[in-house]
């Protein structure tokens, strides 16, 4: 079949060619973290050497970890949505005004976050799926939307009093093993947000979606290819339906583990993060054609984008500018490592 796409003996979709690349770029995604991490120990030494500020990446980007989750099952269709920093955003206005406002607590936060998302993912994967409008202009208007619902919901700044809230947002959990003595020689524990135990679950649950059930290999063989999936008995347009879906709801759950990280609504939340989320996707394995991805990689490809702009930040360059071109030459590195992935994979 076209593009490495099979069928076993019981009729369950493969494709192994695709497969076979996604472990070849998610082995060069995690061997650039860990050659980032160690040489930033060795050369900078200093914050790098200790565990909590490892353990700090994924206390400031656990939100970011799942929203690049869920572009990755976009991308793997072959499709892309760049809603999903707006989202965040008017996530975490609506559960602010909800609390502070109209006497909200947690489960409201909940109910509204990934209501909000799920009614994203509906609307924007029936445009996409049914009617055929290109993901790129469905998501943007999206984005549009999202951000003026934000503003109407509030102009203005708000930040959380609510006790039940502060609860949960100032609950931190002890990793141990991993602490350290201050310059007064008492020793500190290292310790992670709730939100990181949320975002590792979502990591495992996906990458067990991907790989075991058969809607995740019709993820990739719809990215793979359109044709070859329908001859094989794949319903297209509901799997790039659910792919936006599933998207979007994680839009909404990031946007929860974004407001239990600040505390409070703003229009800037979640600012740059849908071009964030598509750069850890892309660093994580995740072709930009569709058909080849890892959320392992994706997780790897967050990691890896945060340690690039603390290492600028460390080396005296403070300036927004000096991470913005080293991100950008790590991309460039990516895509040219994905291009020879893409000619491997044409060979075959």
């Amino acid at each position: 079949m076209p593009n490495g796409i099979a069928v076993d003996k019981q009729g369950r979709i493969k494709n192994r060619v695709s497969m076979s690349d996604t472990n070849l770029l998610l082995t060069i995604t995690v061997l650039v973290f860990f050659i980032l991490y160690l040489t930033a120990v060795i050369f900078l030494g200093g914050g790098f050497a200790k565990p909590q500020n490892f353990l700090n990446i994924l206390n400031n980007n656990a939100s970011l970890i799942v929203l690049a989750c869920g572009m990755s099952i976009v991308m793997i269709t072959g499709g892309i949505d760049i809603s999903v920093g707006a989202v965040t955003s008017l996530v975490c206005m609506a559960c602010a005004v909800n609390l502070e406002e109209q006497g909200g607590s947690m489960v409201t936060v909940v109910l509204i976050g990934l209501g909000i998302g799920l009614a994203f993912g509906v609307v924007q994967g029936f445009l996409v799926a049914h009617l055929g409008i290109q993901p790129f202009i469905v998501s943007l208007a999206g984005m549009f939307f999202a951000k003026g619902m934000t503003t109407i919901v509030s102009k203005e700044p708000v930040r959380v009093t609510n006790e039940g809230f502060l609860a949960v947002k100032d609950t931190r959990i002890i990793v141990p093993g991993l602490g350290a003595n201050n310059k007064l020689g008492q020793y500190i524990p290292a310790y992670v947000e709730v939100g990181v135990i949320i975002a590792l679950v979502v990591v495992v649950l996906l990458f067990c979606l991907l790989r075991w059930t058969r809607l995740g290999r019709s993820f990739y063989a719809v990215g793979g290819n359109n044709q070859s999936a329908n001859m094989l008995g794949v319903n297209v347009r509901r799997t790039k339906f659910l792919a936006h879906v599933l998207c979007s709801l994680l839009a909404g759950l990031g946007g929860i583990l974004y407001f239990l990280h600040v505390g409070s609504g703003d229009v800037a939340n979640g600012a740059g993060d849908e071009m964030n989320a598509i750069a850890s996707s892309i660093i994580g394995g995740t072709l930009l054609t569709g058909g080849v991805g890892n959320v392992i990689g994706t997780f790897f490809g967050v990691m890896s984008l945060n340690t690039i702009k603390r290492i600028v930040s460390a080396l005296g360059f403070d300036e927004a500018w000096w991470s913005n071109i080293t991100v950008a030459a790590m991309l460039c590195l990516f895509l040219v490592v994905q291009s020879v992935v893409l000619l491997r994979k044409n060979k075959k």
